[in-house]
Formats: C-alpha cells, sequence, structure tokens
C-alpha cells in the first residue's frame, strides 16, 4: 500500500480560505457596530424631541437614550396616547412659522400652533418716533388652548404639542395649516389664512379622524389668554378704557366691568374682544358659542410701578362637537380700534368703541363722527378740533339765544316777583298762582330758559365720549401738545407728592388750564344773571350763593379730572367755552335790550291771553289746593 504524501497546494489552499472567511467576519462585525450607533443616536434624538412636546406630567415617562424606538413609543403612547404620533415627526421642535402683509406681521408657533407674536407695522408705541411697533402679543402674553379629553381618559393640553406646519399661496392669500397628528390622516387643524391689507385673519378649527380618539360626549374648552401691554404714554389713561367687549343675544355687544376678578357668562357669544383703548385682539365665531366664561382683573395697582400690563383678559369658550368632530369658522382680528376700520367689516365691530348709549351715541355716529372725520381728511387735526367746535356752537347758538333771552326776560320780571313775595308772605300757595298768572300775561315761560340748556347737554356729554375714543388724535400733534390723545405736560415731576400725585398726577398739563380760565369766566359772566333770573323762593337755598360758589368749582374741577386726559378733548372744552362767551357778548349788544323787552312785557299784560293745556292744569291744581286748604281751615 503506497503512503500518502503531503500537498503544500492544499495546506495554501485552506489558509488562503480561512484568511477569507476571517476578513469577512471583521466587515461584518464592522458594518453591524456602525448601524448599532446610528440606530442608537436616531432613537436618542426622536426621544428628545417628545421629551420637548410632553406636558410636564408627563415627562417621568420618557425613556433615556439607550432605549429601543418599540420601547420609547410604547413609553410615549402611555403619556400621550395616539398624539404620541406628534411628538415623532421632524416638526416636533421649536420653531415659528411667519405670516406677514402690509399692516400686521405674525408668527406662529408649531408649539401650542397659536399666534406668540403680532406686530402692527404702521403704529409705534408711547410716541411718535419711539422707533418701537405696537405689539399686541409677544414674550408669552398670550396663550390659546384647546383641552383635550381623549376616550382612556387623558387630559392633553394642545399648547404643551407639537403641530406640524404647512405654508402654502392661494392667489395672493398666505395660508398656514397647523396639524396636531395622531396618526397619518388623524388630526387637528388650525388653519390660518392672511389677506393682503388686512387686520382679519382667517382661522378654521377642525379635526379629522379622531372620534375614535377624544371623548366627543362634551365640549372641548378652548382657553384664550392676554396680558394686555401698555401701548400709550400713560397707563393709567390708558387702562381706563381697556376691557373685554363681547357680543351676544342677537347682536348686543356688553362689556365686563372694570376692577378685580370681574367676570361674565355670556349665553350665546359671537366675539369677544380684548380692548387696549386704541387697539384691540378679537376672536370671532361664525356660530354662538354656548357658555362662554369671561374674566378680566386690573393689572395697574400703582401706576408709578406697574407700568408693562394693564389688564389681564381670559376666555373660556365651550366648542361643541359635530357628528364627533370639530368644525369651526373663526376670525382673528389683531389691529387698531378705529371706528371706520372696524365699521367696514360689517361684523358690529364698531359697537366696542364706547360712544355712548341712546342720543350720545347718535350725535357721534351720525354727526360728530362724520363731521370731524371731514374736516380731518383735509386739515391738521388740531385746526380740525377748533374749526369742529366752532361750526356745532354755530349751530347751537340759536338755543344759546333762546336761553339769554329767557334769561333776560325773567330779569326784566323779577321785581315784580319780588313784590308779590312780599304780598303774599303768609300765603304761600296763593304766591304761587299769582306768579303763574304774571308769566301768563307777560308771555314769559319760566322753562324757556331751562329747555335750551337741557338740548345742549347731550352734546356736551357727547363730546366727552367722542374725543377720548377718536383713534385719528393718536400721536398728532398741535402747538405744545405731541400726541392729542394724551394729555399735554408743559411741566412733568418724578417725585410722588401725597394727594397731589395721587389726585392730580405727576405733570401740570395746559390745556385744561386754559379751559378751566375760560368756564370761570363765562360762569362769571352768566351765573348773576342766571341768579337775577330766578326769584327767591320761600324755604328754597339761595340761588345767587350756590351761582357764586360754582364760579370756582366748575374751573377746579375741570383742572383736577382733566389733566390726565387728552389734550384734544381740553382744546375742545377751551375753544367752545371761548366761542360761547363771543356768542353771549354779541347776543347781549345786538339781540337784546332790557327796555325794549320790559315794553314788551308791559304790552303783552294788555292783551288777552289764552292759557295752553299746561297752564290750565296748573291753575287747576292750584285752585283745588287752596279750596282744600281754606276748607280745612274752616275745620279749624
Amino acid at each position: 500500500m503506497e503512503q500518502k504524501k503531503f500537498d503544500f497546494n492544499t495546506i495554501i489552499g485552506f489558509g488562503l480560505i480561512f484568511i477569507i472567511i476571517m476578513w469577512m467576519m471583521f466587515n461584518n462585525q464592522k458594518e453591524s457596530q456602525k448601524e448599532q450607533i446610528a440606530k442608537a443616536k436616531a432613537t436618542k434624538d426622536s426621544i428628545q424631541k417628545a421629551k420637548t412636546s410632553l406636558p410636564k406630567q408627563a415627562l417621568t415617562a420618557v425613556v433615556d437614550s439607550t432605549a429601543t424606538d418599540s420601547v420609547a413609543i410604547k413609553k410615549l403612547q402611555g403619556s400621550l396616547g395616539s398624539f404620541a404620533y406628534s411628538a415623532t415627526l421632524p416638526s416636533a421642535k421649536e420653531n415659528v412659522t411667519t405670516l406677514e402683509n402690509e399692516v400686521v406681521k405674525l408668527k406662529i408657533s408649531n408649539k401650542g400652533g397659536n399666534i406668540v407674536e403680532a406686530t402692527l407695522k404702521e403704529f409705534e408705541k408711547y410716541a411718535k418716533g419711539s422707533g418701537q411697533l405696537v405689539e399686541l402679543v409677544k414674550n408669552n402674553n398670550a396663550s390659546l388652548n384647546l383641552q383635550l379629553q381623549t376616550k382612556d381618559n387623558r387630559v392633553l393640553n394642545t399648547k404643551d404639542l407639537f403641530f406640524e406646519p404647512t405654508l402654502t399661496k392661494v392667489g395672493n392669500d398666505q395660508v398656514l395649516s397647523m396639524k396636531l397628528k395622531a396618526g397619518a390622516n388623524a388630526f387637528l387643524e388650525y388653519k390660518y389664512v392672511l389677506k393682503p391689507k388686512e387686520y382679519m385673519l382667517g382661522f378654521d378649527l377642525r379635526s379629522q379622524g379622531l372620534n375614535g380618539v377624544l371623548n366627543t360626549t362634551k365640549p372641548l374648552d378652548l382657553e384664550w389668554d392676554l396680558k394686555a401691554y401698555c401701548n400709550e404714554k400713560s397707563i393709567a389713561y390708558e387702562n381706563r378704557y381697556a376691557e373685554i367687549y363681547f357680543e351676544h343675544k342677537d347682536g348686543k355687544v356688553s362689556y365686563v366691568s372694570q376692577g378685580t376678578a370681574k367676570e361674565e357668562l355670556p349665553e350665546k357669544a359671537t366675539f369677544v374682544a380684548y380692548k387696549q383703548h386704541f387697539f384691540s385682539s378679537i376672536l370671532l365665531f361664525n356660530a354662538p358659542i354656548e357658555n362662554a366664561k369671561l374674566y378680566s382683573t386690573d393689572l395697574v395697582v400703582d401706576k408709578t410701578k406697574d407700568t408693562i400690563f394693564t389688564k389681564q383678559f381670559k376666555s373660556t369658550l365651550p366648542l361643541a362637537f359635530k357628528n364627533g368632530e370639530l368644525d369651526y369658522k373663526m376670525n382673528w382680528y389683531y389691529g387698531p380700534t378705529d371706528y371706520k376700520t372696524l365699521k367696514a367689516y360689517d361684523k358690529n365691530l364698531d359697537k366696542i368703541i364706547p360712544l355712548g348709549w341712546g342720543i350720545f351715541g347718535w350725535i357721534n355716529r351720525f354727526i360728530f363722527i362724520p363731521l370731524f372725520g371731514f374736516l380731518g381728511s383735509f386739515i391738521p387735526y388740531g385746526i380740525a378740533i377748533i374749526l369742529f367746535t366752532i361750526l356745532i356752537k354755530i349751530a347751537m347758538s340759536p338755543i344759546t339765544f333762546k336761553s339769554f333771552l329767557s334769561q333776560a326776560k325773567m330779569k326784566v320780571l323779577r321785581p315784580e316777583i319780588m313784590e308779590l313775595g312780599e304780598k303774599f308772605k303768609k300765603d304761600p300757595m296763593k304766591k304761587q298762582q299769582e306768579t303763574m298768572k304774571l308769566y301768563s300775561k307777560a308771555g314769559v315761560n319760566p322753562m324757556a330758559g331751562c329747555i335750551p340748556a337741557l338740548i345742549q347737554i347731550p352734546f356736551m356729554y357727547a363730546s366727552f365720549q367722542f374725543f377720548p375714543s377718536a383713534f385719528e388724535l393718536r400721536q398728532k400733534s398741535f402747538l405744545w401738545a405731541n400726541d392729542l390723545s394724551s394729555f399735554d405736560a408743559v411741566i412733568t415731576w418724578k417725585q410722588n407728592i401725597p394727594i397731589i400725585s395721587a389726585v392730580y398726577g405727576n405733570h401740570i398739563s395746559l390745556f385744561p388750564i386754559l379751559a378751566a380760565i375760560a368756564i370761570f369766566f363765562y360762569m362769571k359772566m352768566t351765573s348773576g344773571d342766571q341768579a337775577m333770573a330766578q326769584p327767591q323762593q320761600e324755604g328754597m337755598p339761595d340761588m345767587t350763593k350756590i351761582m357764586k360758589m360754582m364760579i370756582y368749582i366748575s374751573p377746579v374741577m375741570m383742572l383736577l379730572f382733566f389733566n390726565s386726559y387728552g389734550s384734544g378733548l381740553s382744546l375742545y372744552n377751551f375753544i367752545s367755552n371761548l366761542i360761547t362767551i363771543g356768542i353771549m357778548l354779541v347776543i347781549k349788544k345786538y339781540f337784546i335790550n332790557s327796555e325794549k323787552i320790559h315794553a314788551q312785557i308791559q304790552e303783552n299784560k294788555t292783551k288777552p291771553k289764552s292759557e295752553s293745556k299746561f297752564q290750565k292744569k296748573m291753575r287747576e291744581m292750584m285752585e283745588q289746593a287752596e279750596a282744600q286748604k281754606q276748607l280745612q281751615n274752616k275745620k279749624k
């Protein structure tokens, strides 16, 4: 049997095979390590994103970077349920999308899907030239939150979760869709639509495929909060006009009272407006919101220290499901509280401007606003106020004339009335009867002087409502006043002077001083005539003394109350009193002659007079009273 020889070729072949196998095993191990590292990194990133999207109470359920995808998702689902899907998307990070047109700039955050900045590009805060644009929303002063209640008894807040943004352009409109996803085709969507040159923003809120996720048996609470920034020179004056307005009950517009912790519960709200004197944030609904809850509280306790915010506004708006889904078309308005701008939307928004109720509001809407708007369209607003005042006073001059004429007649009759007073001193009823007969014979109506004054009161009150609400006056200058919508300080001081600072303020305004001087001379000229015209009644206070007191009280009241008011209103009152003094002097000099009036009265006495129904009724009442008195005296 032949012995087998050692084969070197076989040994070399096995060696090469071994080397190739070892090389392949090494490479496979290296690739496997790379894949594991990449996979671990991806898991860590997705979990880190999820952490930021979770409510605080769910953070403890998030796994660390060494966990696997399946474990991470399970724990996220344990905290967020189906909405854990949104936490793993690329959009689950702090970022904003900007919508901007010619007048407004808005930034919408991925987190919460709501507006985090709202800037008005045409208006500056505090004073013209400040370089600071009016910002209604910034630095987390506002929030929008929808409290989600899931079928597995979770309560999630949309302000803590991440939405996926998609920005498109439809024609000239910018359309931003923000979706909070519970799956590829299940989501809650906020859709914003911004048109060119518009303050009004379209806002649709809807859900899709969530009827199996959310508890749809009761409404979800939409919570809208805002801390109103101070945008004007005087925080105290601005705060006076900062309040919540709301429309309800077939177009009726009401407001939440000012003060601490004020609340209203409108039954069917169709819009809620957070009004900040000259700027407003308004949320409008296409369908009435049942059982809304509105809350307002004053943040200005000390006007020398609380200088950033005016009011804290809060709204809780229940949104009901329709066929298991949410579907609401709404609008946001971020813009000026300007009558013409708000009126143009034809949504009753102009009612948030406090122009007064009843006849006062009618005067403002149908006389003051059109007239002043016309004048301001071609002349500076300071001159427009002066011309506006002149036109109003000229229109009222016939009424003023009748008032002065009545006073002159009463003044002429005063000696005869005093004689009757002395003659029937012990019989007040007889005195009244004879006085009424004298008035009738002389052709004098004692009420004729009061009626013209009463007619002028609505116009005076309307002006007190109109000028503080006139957006046109904001940051418009005239003479030394750099802002006709705010006080015209000529002297200011920083020191807090007890009582004076609280009542009068830390400045001296000049227009109120001029208005106080004008009203002093006006009352000085008229109070004597009024006192002389009114006969002294037994048991009644002396009218002469009252008129003398009012001469000094009225100017002091003007100084105290108007020192911190808008200078436009003080300018109006100053010019108004000057014109009234001028009209009064002209009437007295050229139209009223005491001797002629006396002669006319004496002539009237000789003419037969027919009694009016009022005079007849008064005479009969007095005669009945006199008869009863005589009967009682006989019984005694």
